[in-house]
């Protein structure tokens, strides 16, 4: 068996692994490590959980262990998807070069500026980072790329899933043609091919396992329900989560539950909590702090739950997992693999639950067709049951349908019905009555006509602005719409002395009552 003293590494880093208590590498360890010693591009492809962190780490260690780090310049960098796969590949670096005098840096999201700044700006060896805040530092003018040697790409196929893939190529064209590129994936999707043949040159290729397969040590178990109704699914889930974990006892000592939104991480985590269950949510929403808050505890031991989306289903290593839920069936069949992957790690058991109801059967197929197996079907836990609080749906009662036709008329369009009829009939009954007003013979009446005045040999004196004359009676319109308006006045034409008034409603100004016609010239003098 090959043992870590036989690949050639750095004393300092044999030592350090030796105080980490390992002695043998993985498959994917022994056959990448002699290729990046030597100088080779490497593409690496394995699945989750077999070390690959540790594959370019202890090498990237021994060949930075000659040379200096010059400012804003780092000597290699390595790519993570997130920013707790990041700060795990910082942890690691830690562990191996704790005998070196290298130096690191970790550029993320969620940590001020100023302090990475500050670290870049005295040099450092290694640079670890996310690509979206690398390309911030490099469009800010604090980052040269220009003397990287090392540059390393982990978890490609995250990278593909989460949109960096243009991200990626760009911050390749950024670094030395002559560096020598370390690429690892779980899978091997067609555009991570095509950046392999693009950016490497006559890589190694090193493949340990089929692609997309999952761990002999992990016992998985899907267990299928039928909710009584569709909107009772997610509840009736968590019920099964928490028998199933009961359960398990003793036995499932800490786990991870998977969730395919962020608001259902919330609801299980919550649920969990009221339920007495130490749980936790971490999603990408959480402040950094949190997130790493709340990874550290789980690892420590005080944290028994974790409720988690995909952020945490890529390169977390906590190799003490007993337990993976599955809350939801994941939508993409690649996700399947990495989050069991979180248990079974380093040579332990482990086991994988997921529950499943009828929708979820497309993704159930496409990870069967994935993984080239079926999943292992379990029944629920003994004594389980469906909620009694769940009641079919009511049958209709009578009383709807005698209330339909009031219902109807709530409706916009009832109401104008029934204002529409509500006014024929008002119309209908005031019809005789407005019938005998609106005549036109009345109305031509109350103005007699007015006689021409004697010639006069003196000038009357008229007022300056002379009113108009008092109004001629209007003939009755022939349109429909002044009939009704004709109708609705009606009712208040006539005044107290039967004096019709004609389109001036009840109240009549003084000066229309007035008479301005022209008088004989022998009754002005008289009035004189």
């Amino acid at each position: 068996m090959t043992k870590f003293t036989d690949l050639a590494l750095d004393p300092r880093v044999l030592q350090a692994i030796s105080e980490a208590g390992y002695e043998s590498p993985t498959p994917i360890q022994a056959q990448a490590i002699p290729h990046a010693l030597e100088g080779k591009d490497v593409l690496g492809i394995a699945q989750t959980g077999t070390g690959k962190t540790a594959s370019f780490t202890l090498p990237m260690i021994t060949l930075l262990g000659k040379g200096r780090a010059r400012a804003r310049m780092p000597r290699s960098l390595v790519l993570a998807p997130t920013r707790e796969l990041a700060a795990q590949v910082a942890e690691n670096f830690d562990v191996y070069a704790k005998h070196t005098k290298l130096t690191k840096a970790l550029l993320i999201g969620g940590v001020s500026f100023g302090e990475q700044d500050k670290l870049i700006d005295r040099g450092v060896d290694v640079l670890i980072a996310t690509p979206g805040r690398l390309l911030d530092h490099f469009e800010r003018g604090k980052l040269l790329l220009t003397g990287v040697q090392i540059m390393v790409v982990d978890e490609a196929d995250r990278m593909l899933d989460m949109g960096f893939i243009p991200d990626i190529e760009r911050i390749f064209q950024l670094t030395p043609f002559t560096r020598q590129t370390l690429f690892f994936s779980a899978t091997m999707a067609p555009e991570i091919e095509r950046i392999t043949n693009t950016f490497l040159h006559a890589p190694a290729r090193v493949e340990v396992a089929r692609q997309a397969t999952t761990s002999e040590n992990i016992t998985q178990k899907l267990i299928e329900i039928t909710p009584t109704r569709k909107d009772m699914a997610a509840k009736q889930k968590r019920e099964l989560l928490r028998a199933i974990i009961e359960a398990e006892g003793d036995a499932c000592s800490n786990a991870i539950i998977f969730c395919n939104r962020k608001t259902e991480v919330d609801i299980v985590a919550k649920s969990l909590k009221a339920h007495g269950f130490n749980a936790a949510p971490i999603h990408g929403d959480l402040d950094q702090s949190q997130r790493m808050r709340t990874l550290d505890g789980f690892r420590d031991g005080s944290l028994r739950f974790l409720i988690a989306s995909d952020v945490a289903a890529r390169g977390l290593d906590v190799p003490a997992v007993s337990h993976v839920f599955n809350f939801d069936v994941p939508s993409h069949a690649e996700d399947y693999v990495h989050r069991i992957g979180r248990t079974g790690r380093a040579g332990r058991k482990g086991t994988a639950y997921t529950i499943a109801t009828p929708a979820d059967e497309k993704y159930l197929s496409a990870i069967e067709s994935l993984v080239k197996a079926a999943l292992p079907r379990a029944e629920a836990p003994e004594g389980f049951a469906l909620s009694a609080g769940d009641r079919p749906e009511r049958e209709p009662r009578p009383e709807r349908e005698e209330r339909a036709p009031k219902s109807r008329s709530r409706s916009r369009g009832g109401r104008g019905r029934a204002r529409d009829e509500n006014r024929d009939e008002t119309r209908a009954a005031d019809a005789p009555a407005v019938t005998e007003v609106a005549v036109a013979e009345p109305a031509a009446a109350a103005v007699e006509p007015v006689a021409a005045p004697a010639p006069v040999s003196a000038p009357v004196s008229v007022p300056v602005s002379a009113p108009a004359p008092a109004p001629a009676a209007r003939e009755p319109r022939p349109e429909r719409r002044d009939e009704r308006r004709d109708d609705r006045r009606g009712g208040r034409r006539e005044r107290e002395d039967d004096t019709p008034v004609i389109g001036m409603g009840d109240h009549v100004p003084d000066f229309l009552m007035r008479d301005f016609r022209l008088k004989p010239a022998a009754e002005t003098d008289s009035a004189k």
